[in-house]
């Protein structure tokens, strides 16, 4: 694959991934609130995933990116 290729594609990766945890993070409040009303330990279980889920995504990414260069 050419560098430039793999520019395109790791600029249009970061673009997919960034949007679809913005929107999940412009509804995350509302969720929460909803969960919030059942139980309080839920909704901040809920926030943790979800926040935690994003850092395991680059995570992930990373470590596939590391293992396709070898």
């Amino acid at each position: 694959m050419s560098e430039e290729r793999k520019g395109k594609s790791a600029a249009l990766a970061a673009l997919f991934i960034l949007l679809g945890t913005g929107v999940v993070f412009y509804f995350l409040p509302r969720v929460m609130i909803a969960l919030g009303g059942v139980s309080p330990w839920l909704a901040g279980a809920f926030g943790t995933l979800i926040v935690l889920g994003f850092f395991l995504l680059f995570w992930l990414r990373a470590r596939y990116q590391r293992n396709r260069e070898n």
